[in-house]
């Protein structure tokens, strides 16, 4: 009721300021607020950095993410065989660097169990540090320019946070880490757990606690318990595409599915909104948990973000890219449109390969 008051006082002051030949500018400006939890703007999320321009997860790809003002980069990280944290979208090196090309490698090649399933690649888990040093991002999505492959370093998460903590000071309102703990359960199962070291590291750059610009992400559970018994730091349960179960309508989440694999150090696996309630601050849903595509005309709208509200729990929601293959035909190219979609549904928070564009739709709403 309060959010539909606030959108019919934003019209009622347009209209008093029309002025016989159109709308004044400052009627343009008005806005008319959020419908997010807390009623703050959503967040921008630079997805692996600035990663629509720059190869993901690179010191360049950050610090382009900054430049454009996203309020949170976001990191992914997996351990080396010597126990450091690098940024990696995946424990595997092989579409993100250059190590194919590194006959000295070669022998590193080896099959393991992730998640279940067998996976033949170069595991950062079998190099140390000063290896990792010696590779070059490259850039992985075909649809993206290869102009940078070969000139950027793998970063360490403690890289990330020098160049943050530079980027930050005489800041107002800093800008944020957003790390994800990447396959806690086959760290843990190979003796690398990453959660420890990573509250170690966040306490040495003094980002840990509460009030900290920090969000720590998983699409594991029983790790995301774990750090809530040490940590008071926000924490954000990721959804993969199966981890939601709807009523008959499509549209009301009736249960909630969590794999954990072979990780046992939370108390049980979620089964609702509200389980997750009990020791995350927010969920983080593919996008298409929120708006499903079921082939129509449209995008069915699902109750998602409401029953998060209603719990107590942000919506931070992934991935937006500009790419017009990556758009729901219904945004006819212009990822504009998604973005205004989503926000008017109340989202709390977007992830963003390209954070210039999320920041200019935020914008834009923000002015409607």
């Amino acid at each position: 009721m309060l959010n539909e008051s606030r959108r019919t006082l934003a019209c009622l002051a347009a209209l008093l300021l029309w002025t016989g030949t159109g709308v004044t500018a400052m009627a343009a400006e008005t806005p008319i607020g959020w419908q997010t939890l807390k009623g703050a703007a959503p967040l921008v999320i630079a997805h692996r950095g600035a990663s629509g321009y720059r190869p993901e997860h690179t010191l360049a790809s950050y610090a382009l993410a900054i430049e454009f003002g996203a309020d949170f980069i976001e990191p992914d990280l997996v351990a080396t065989r010597d126990g450091h944290l690098i940024a990696r979208h995946e424990p595997l090196l092989d579409e993100t660097t250059d190590v194919g090309v590194h006959p000295e490698f070669a022998s590193r090649k080896t099959t393991r169990t992730m998640d279940g399933k067998a996976i033949s690649g170069f595991f950062a888990s079998d190099f140390t540090l000063q290896e990792i040093k010696t590779l070059r991002a490259v850039q992985p999505n075909p649809a993206r320019s290869k102009q940078y492959d070969g000139q950027f370093e793998i970063p360490t998460f403690e890289e990330i946070l020098e160049l943050l903590t530079k980027a930050n000071a005489g800041r107002n309102r800093p800008i944020g880490v957003y790390p994800e703990t990447k396959h806690p359960g086959f760290h843990l199962a190979l003796g690398l757990p990453l959660e420890d070291r990573l509250l170690t590291i966040l306490r040495e750059y003094h980002l840990e606690g509460r009030d900290a610009p920090v969000f720590i992400q998983s699409f594991e559970s029983a790790n995301l318990q774990y750090l809530r018994g040490k940590t008071t730091t926000r924490q954000v349960q990721l959804m993969d595409e199966g981890a939601l179960e709807y009523d008959a309508t499509g549209q009301q989440v009736i249960g909630v599915r969590i794999a954990d694999h072979g990780d046992r150090r939370g108390d049980k696996s979620p089964t609702s909104l509200a389980d997750i309630a009990r020791y995350a601050d927010a969920i983080g849903p593919w996008k298409r948990q929120i708006l499903r595509d079921t082939g129509a005309s449209s995008l069915l709208r699902t109750r998602l973000i409401e029953q998060a509200h209603a719990v107590g729990l942000l919506v931070h929601t992934y991935t937006f890219r500009n790419e017009p293959a990556t758009l729901a035909p219904q945004y006819q190219g212009d990822p504009l449109q998604e973005y205004r979609q989503i926000f008017d549904l109340g989202i709390d928070g977007v992830f963003s390969d390209f954070p210039d564009t999320a920041l200019e739709a935020r914008r834009r709403h923000r002015e409607r």
